[in-house]
């Protein structure tokens, strides 16, 4: 059934309309600007009576922010957040136009289903539920739909925290992308609550060598030199480290299958997720992935230099020596630089925010398990950190225990079930009128 045979919620047609803004992001201020789909984000907070604020950190590079008052001005406001960026998706790799918002199955498939213009349009039918019916949140909250976060925030979250700090005046928690979704153990349907993410080192290793003819018997030859280093932190094996996070949630999965966590291997225990193992399985452990290499330009010359880029995710604890063990792997002939960088960041599974999410999941689903979990990837979470604010994750969805919820994130055929967007809109709503 397509969306020309279905009536959407509002919830499900907004995330379609999103996805149909192409703001593909591919790095290092390579991106389809997001003003038009901002545009459109600020016009419906207009029609509900706020006064959005849009600032362009460059032409087009688009972030909207506005604020609703709360029935309690005592309380420290939420900043409740998402992004309108999204990264690259190949049309020849998928079975629907990525940007297309296309609706079969029962899904809603697209570039940013799940990462994240769901969560955007969730945010958004939340709070015109409460103001069409004359209603506040019970504190403050502060909308914020940033650009630029799949580059790490450098054009969105971190400019405006930097330029604009004001907009985030009074705020004392945040919640974004990448929590709440639901996985199965065994039968058990559980949600994960992201109270901590890994810090974000992304590198640069260069090889040099000396430029020759590509017939010659050569040893001095970039590419090899590189090569030989990408393929050791590649094949590098991180040891398995449990954080306070990744040990309280061990222990909870282990109580709902029934296992003695300290006589289970926790990668082991944490395969009863089946596919929702997907990111919680990297939060056992620092990586370094290749993702890009660049050498040469043309077939029969040896370069002088080669280049990879490198994702490094480490636990927040770790961040501090993580280069050093690098350059230890690669070698002493290969230079590291930093192109990007950011913190780690772990809280308390516990407090006011915390077991307000999780009465509103239960509220919606009585059956709910409610658990931490530290993220593998990042959020804009980072960057208002820098102003103290605590940020979590919580994009609410009840998901098929067989969806490959983890693989969906920068994957291909990203897709969500219609009724999850509707749940996590009733959770939203929820959350706003109780916390």
């Amino acid at each position: 059934m397509t969306d020309t045979q279905q009536t959407l919620s509002e919830t499900a047609r907004i995330a379609r309309d999103l996805i149909r803004f192409d703001t593909s992001n591919r790095g290092e201020g390579d991106a389809n600007p997001e003003a038009e789909a901002a545009a459109y984000v600020s016009d419906y907070l207009r029609e509900l009576g706020l006064d959005p604020v849009t600032i362009e950190s460059a032409p087009g590079r688009a972030s909207v922010v506005a604020r609703v008052e709360g029935l309690d001005p005592d309380l420290p406001a939420l900043v409740l957040h998402g992004h309108l960026d999204v990264v690259p998706a190949d049309p020849a790799n998928w079975s629907v136009d990525p940007f297309a918002g296309v609706v079969q199955d029962g899904m809603l498939w697209g570039r940013g289903a799940v990462d994240m213009k769901d969560m955007d349009a969730m945010i958004l039918t939340a709070i015109a539920e409460l103001l069409r019916a004359g209603e506040r949140p019970r504190r403050t909250v502060i909308l914020a739909f940033f650009a630029d976060e799949e580059n790490g925030g450098v054009y969105g979250a971190h400019h405006l925290v930097e330029h604009h700090a004001e907009l985030f005046a009074g705020a004392g928690t945040a919640i974004s992308e990448v929590g709440g979704y639901s996985i199965d153990l065994d039968g058990t349907r559980a949600y994960l609550v992201q109270t901590g993410e890994k810090a974000l080192d992304w590198i640069r290793l260069r090889a040099r060598g000396t430029a020759a003819h590509g017939s010659r018997v050569w040893h001095d030859n970039a590419v090899t030199r590189l090569a030989e280093a990408v393929a050791a932190l590649g094949r590098h094996e991180w040891p398995v480290v449990l954080c306070d996070t990744t040990r309280e949630m061990i222990d909870a999965i282990a109580a709902i299958v029934g296992e003695d966590p300290e006589q289970v291997d926790p990668e082991q225990l944490l395969l009863k997720a089946g596919k929702g193992a997907g990111f919680i399985l990297a939060s056992l452990r620092n990586t370094t992935n290749p993702t890009v290499l660049r050498a040469g330009y043309k077939h029969n010359v040896i370069p002088d230099a080669a280049e990879a880029l490198i994702d490094v995710r480490s636990l927040p604890a770790d961040q501090p020596g993580m280069l050093d063990e690098v350059q230890r792997i690669v070698g002493p002939d290969i230079e590291i630089e930093v192109v990007h960088s950011d913190i780690g960041l772990e809280v308390p599974f516990s407090g006011e925010a915390v077991e307000a999410m999780t009465a509103s999941l239960r509220r919606q689903d009585p059956e709910a398990r409610v658990l931490p979990y530290l993220l593998s990837g990042g959020t804009d979470n980072k960057a208002l950190a820098r102003l103290g604010i605590v940020g979590y994750g919580f994009a609410p969805l009840r998901l098929p225990a067989d969806l490959d919820f983890p693989g969906m994130f920068h994957g291909v055929d990203e897709r969500v079930p219609l009724d999850a967007l509707d749940f996590g809109h009733r959770v939203l709503v929820d959350l706003l009128r109780s916390y």
